[in-house]
């Protein structure tokens, strides 16, 4: 079906490169008017400037003014928001016990109060709106322990939490709050750390593991299908869902 998103506008954060301006262009293929945001304006600019009508709008999702700032930019071009997709994250590969605090707090900052922050400016503006849909971006991390990321997937584990919060406290003003949750993609954000895992894991071969586990790598397009799908009417009925999208992952111990 084409036009799911017709003339719906929404944001997407972290949007200048993988996941992020996966479901941009998927969104802006569906119809929809695309607020393209980045940390990085040179990004989010190569991504607008591809999509019809899209604009670029660089926010740091870490600062609160910069994310209210979003949103009302989103509303000053478009006339309303719609769609929020707080996609904006950050990794690194250390063990707990080495961990500093100020590296559990860079990617908590970004991973999980940047998607608390989203979703506070984009509800009254989607409220005002009448309604509409927020699609998280958590990871199968949230579900089950993966070594070397322990910050990375407490994070996702409280987007979860707070996307089934924010999904029954925003039902009432017909806006929707589901969550995405990854296995392994082929974006920048997996790929770079595999030799990481290898030494610090004394794991063989990465890609061996991956292919056993959930049969290849997943595509950031199959993962802007499924955003799609949750910002559409044929997602009317899902609110305060975790959608995983894994392969088989979490579905075998094996």
């Amino acid at each position: 079906m084409k036009n799911l998103l017709q003339d719906k506008v929404a944001i997407v954060t972290g949007a200048g490169k993988g996941l992020g301006e996966a479901v941009a262009r998927a969104y802006a293929a569906q119809g929809a008017k695309l607020v393209v945001s980045d940390l990085d304006p040179a990004a989010a600019r190569r991504v607008a400037d591809a999509l019809p009508g899209a604009i670029a709008v660089p926010c740091d999702v870490r600062e609160p003014l910069e994310v209210e700032a979003l949103v009302e930019a989103a509303v000053e071009a478009h006339g309303r928001l719609d769609i929020m997709v707080p996609n904006a994250g950050v990794a690194s590969v250390v063990p707990l016990a080495q961990m500093s605090y100020a590296q559990w707090r860079e990617v908590l900052s970004v991973n999980l109060d940047g998607v608390f922050l989203c979703i506070r400016y984009a509800a009254p503006a989607m409220i005002a709106a009448g309604g509409g849909a927020i699609v998280t971006m958590a990871s199968i991390t949230a579900q089950a322990a993966v070594p070397l990321i322990g910050h990375y997937a407490a994070a996702k584990a409280g987007v979860v939490s707070l996307t089934q919060t924010a999904s029954v406290e925003l039902r009432a003003h017909h806006i929707r709050v589901n969550a995405i949750l990854p296995g392994f993609i082929d974006t920048d954000m997996v790929k770079p750390r595999k030799a990481e895992f290898e030494k610090m894991l004394g794991l063989p071969d990465f890609d061996a593991l991956v292919a056993q586990k959930q049969g290849r790598y997943g595509t950031a397009e199959e993962v802007g299908k499924l955003a799609v799908f949750l910002a559409s009417p044929r997602a009317a009925f899902s609110n305060g869902a975790v959608h995983v999208l894994d392969g088989g992952t979490r579905g075998s111990l094996l």
